[in-house]
């Protein structure tokens, strides 16, 4: 596991600008795995129904 944690890592980078900074590191890197953890939630079903969201805030289509 932690080497292809560390292979996405290495190709992220190399997929940076060369005139990246270190935020754009960072924010990549999050971002990077909040979709990974999203996936992760939405294949173990741990997820909500739209419909159930904008009951919730009140909000129609």
């Amino acid at each position: 596991m932690a080497e292809a944690i560390k292979q996405r890592a290495h190709e992220l980078i190399e997929a940076l600008p060369d005139d990246a900074t270190w935020q754009d590191l960072v924010y990549a890197l999050e971002l990077r795995g909040d979709v990974e953890a999203g996936l992760a939630d939405a294949k173990a079903g741990r997820v909500t129904d739209s419909e159930d969201l904008r009951r919730e805030y009140g909000r129609r289509r």
